[in-house]
């Protein structure tokens, strides 16, 4: 499957799930932030992607789990150096650039975006 097919099938996806247009899912929209995602939204789309393209999702393996209500991986309200790291290892689908710079719990949920979805259906589906 190219990356042009697994994103059509992320993106319809997201319009079932969402109920948001085509065009509001570009590879940077930014689920909870552009499209609406809330948390129940999430397990949707995780079932949903399961459906689309045949593999299963562990749990937390898609998006993280409790990682801001760990005071080992936040502080002050900032992800901590541990926090990060652990992220990055558990979820190498998403693009920490922009958490890496402004660590700020809000942050973290701009980190779901479009294009993560992709990455992470493209990982699935050569590792099966």
């Amino acid at each position: 499957m190219t990356r042009d097919e697994i994103f059509d099938k992320v993106r319809s996806v997201l319009v079932e799930a969402l109920a948001v247009d085509e065009d509001e899912v570009a590879p940077e929209s930014k689920l909870i932030a552009d499209l609406g995602a809330e948390s129940i939204d999430i397990l949707d789309i995780s079932f949903k992607l399961e459906q689309a393209f045949g593999f299963k999702i562990a749990q937390g393996e898609l998006f993280p789990e409790g990682v801001t209500q760990n005071a080992e991986y936040v502080q002050d309200g900032k992800v901590t150096d541990k926090g990060l790291e652990e992220l990055g290892e558990k979820l190498p689908h998403f693009d920490f650039s922009e958490l890496a710079r402004d660590r700020s719990v809000q942050n973290v949920a701009n980190i779901f975006t479009v294009s993560a979805l992709v990455d992470f259906c493209e990982r699935k589906l050569q590792a099966a």
